[in-house]
């Protein structure tokens, strides 16, 4: 075993893929020579060179376009947006065509996009967002939403192997953060297999992201009150495994889901709307919802943390639910 970054392993996986398949290549704004704002592709352009790791010029909509080229014509292109924030100006590459090419015209379109969602870091409102419900209900994308340098290393293997697009989360927060793993780089995870990271009959959590990590601490501050939550990593959006939420949601009979986005329009009102459907019988209290404020994430840090769920807030509520009569 060894300990590393949530960095350190993404980097290793892209390094790892590139040597395993040289269809590949990596595009982005400032990915090459700087390696990358967080440092996940450092180190690769001196060993594959300017062909396979492209710095580009700032247009993520070129960026995607052309990327969306070259897979069809053979390529595997990973793209990086370098946040979450501009993928507004290649929405329309993403949804109008990466998605509709296999559904419609049976190709292929085998491409990554990678990019980081999430504040937590004073970047402001243009630089902060969490916008993953732009892409939750387009049929075609698949989403990916890792919580740790395992599964993010099995799911980006997965994601780029896959024959269509996969918008792949990695959150700002967990760069730093350092994790266990074994020396070898882990297989393969296939989507739509969410992860119950802790066992509890109180109630359920559901989360992704940098969310799971939070609800996990979370719900070790709640088994100190003699409250026990599970916890589900649901590692991808699109596909949603709402097989095992709902097996969940059958045995603690309450549910709790957290979202970084705001509340309103979010992904979490879909999987409560799924939950209703399908396990109304079983629920003890209405599904709770936990998400950021309705408002733009303020640079500030005191009030950027007031607006976000937090480690506070989420054993708070949860405590809340799981007394409710």
């Amino acid at each position: 075993m060894r300990n590393i970054t949530f960095t350190q392993i993404i980097r290793e996986t892209l390094e790892a893929e590139l040597t395993r398949d040289e269809t590949i290549f990596l595009m982005g704004e400032d990915i090459g020579v700087y390696g990358g704002p967080f440092g996940a592709s450092r180190g690769l352009l001196e060993k594959f060179g300017s062909e396979r790791i492209r710095d580009t010029p700032i247009s993520e909509q070129a960026i995607t376009g052309i990327a969306i080229g070259a897979a069809v014509a053979g390529q595997r292109p990973i793209i990086e947006i370098m946040f979450m924030d501009f993928i507004t100006l290649a929405v329309d590459q993403m949804v109008n065509m990466a998605a509709k090419l296999h559904p419609i015209y049976g190709q292929n379109c085998p491409l990554v996009l990678r990019t980081t969602p999430g504040a937590g870091r004073g970047y402001g409102a243009t630089h902060s967002q969490s916008l993953e419900r732009i892409f939750c209900g387009i049929p075609g994308i698949k989403i990916a939403a890792p919580s740790n340098a395992r599964d993010g290393s099995a799911l980006l293997q997965t994601a780029i192997r896959d024959n269509n697009p996969v918008l792949f989360l990695e959150h700002k927060l967990l760069y730093p953060m350092r994790f266990e793993v074994d020396d070898k780089l882990p297989e393969p995870t296939p989507f739509g297999y969410a992860k119950i990271t802790r066992e509890g009959e109180d109630l359920t959590i559901i989360a992704w992201s940098y969310m799971s990590v939070l609800a996990l601490q979370a719900a070790a501050k709640l088994s100190n009150d003699d409250i026990e939550a599970e916890v589900i990593d649901l590692r991808t959006l699109a596909p949603l495994d709402i097989d095992t939420i709902i097996e969940s949601v059958k045995s603690t009979g309450r549910v709790m889901i957290i979202e970084e986005g705001p509340l309103t329009g979010g992904f979490a009102g879909e999987i409560a709307a799924q939950i209703t459907e399908q396990a109304f019988e079983y629920l003890d209290y209405p599904v709770k919802r936990l998400a950021g404020d309705d408002l733009p994430i303020p640079s500030a840090k005191s009030l950027e943390l007031n607006c976000i769920p937090s480690v506070a807030t989420i054993t708070k509520a949860a405590s809340d639910l799981a007394l409710a009569d």
